[in-house]
């Protein structure tokens, strides 16, 4: 390849909810780009994160988790991670490695056995399609190395994948590595975005994802699930600052003042956390309002499916 030849491509990463698919690509990009939760499902559409790596851009599809759906939204979150998967010209499989060891030693928890179920389930789908995956065996620092390696065998015997990498995603471990293998596989070719944009998610949406995740982080059990956001108002001002208004919708009145808090509390922090986020990615002063309004059935409405590139008829 010439000095000045480039090359661009797309790397789709698939895996269970909560394998840490979005704090791998964060890790990759260099940046946040995508919103990182301990509640599983966190991630409900798409999200491009650009990373460089000397003359190759590789665009990072943050897909939502796959598993066995039960609603509307589930269903069209499983589907636009299978999608972003057969669009992209590499496809990476994050698998949570600590938990499915746990889990075939006969020690696992609940949610690590859904985990496992549902990495199966990539694997069958990886198998229907014929295509093959790199694996990212991630969590790695919390295993024996010998359990690990006896793992590793187990999944490459499945022959759905091409390589194996043993990474980290929260403490960098191995990312470099893994980082250097998808340049290498990209296609010749021009960039797709600016080679100083890190994100391809609209202003808009990126400052709702920011607001959810806060929600997520502040918010217990179910009702982070019934919850949606909404960026309703984006107004530049005269000193560069920016006033936004975001209206949380949620399922029944009852789940209101659990979302407010006592004295308005868990909103105002909920607020001020995501305000900070908005500050720093935004790189100016940010004026956040927040509503918060009962809308039963906003999981059925077309409108909050388009507005974050979800299919509603999934």
């Amino acid at each position: 390849m010439s000095g000045n030849q480039t090359r661009a491509g797309f790397a789709a990463v698939i895996g269970a909810p909560n394998a840490g698919k979005s704090t791998l690509v964060n890790a990759l990009v260099g940046e946040k780009v995508s919103i990182v939760t301990q509640k599983v499902q966190t991630t409900r559409f798409p999200i491009r994160g650009v990373a460089m790596h000397g003359t190759t851009q590789i665009v990072l599809v943050d897909t939502p988790g796959v598993f066995a759906p039960r609603r509307r939204l589930d269903r069209a979150m499983v589907r636009a991670a299978w999608t972003g998967a057969q669009d992209a010209d590499v496809v990476v499989h994050v698998i949570d490695a600590a938990s499915r060891a746990d889990v075939e030693d006969g020690q696992g928890k609940a949610g690590q056995k859904r985990s496992v179920e549902d990495d199966d389930r990539v694997i069958e789908g990886l198998k229907a399609s014929g295509r093959k995956a790199i694996l990212a065996l991630n969590k790695v620092d919390l295993m024996r190395r010998d359990r690990l390696l006896a793992l590793s065998q187990d999944l490459f015997g499945t022959g759905v994948y091409s390589d194996v990498f043993m990474i980290s995603a929260e403490k960098g471990h191995g990312v470099a590595d893994l980082k250097a293998v998808l340049a290498d596989r990209m296609p010749d070719g021009p960039y797709f975005f600016p080679e100083d944009q890190s994100a391809d998610v609209p202003q808009r949406v990126m400052a709702a994802e920011i607001t959810r995740e806060k929600l997520y982080l502040r918010l217990h059990k179910e009702l982070p699930y019934a919850s949606h956001v909404e960026t309703e108002g984006w107004q530049v001002k005269k000193d560069g600052s920016v006033r936004i208004d975001q209206i949380i919708y949620i399922e029944r009145e009852t789940q209101k003042p659990i979302v407010l808090g006592k004295g308005g509390a868990t909103i105002k922090k909920i607020g001020e956390l995501a305000r900070a986020d908005m500050e720093d990615l935004f790189g100016c002063k940010v004026h956040l309002f927040l509503q918060v309004q009962v809308k039963p059935n906003w999981a059925e409405r077309s409108e909050h499916y388009t507005s974050i590139g979800l299919d509603f008829n999934s």
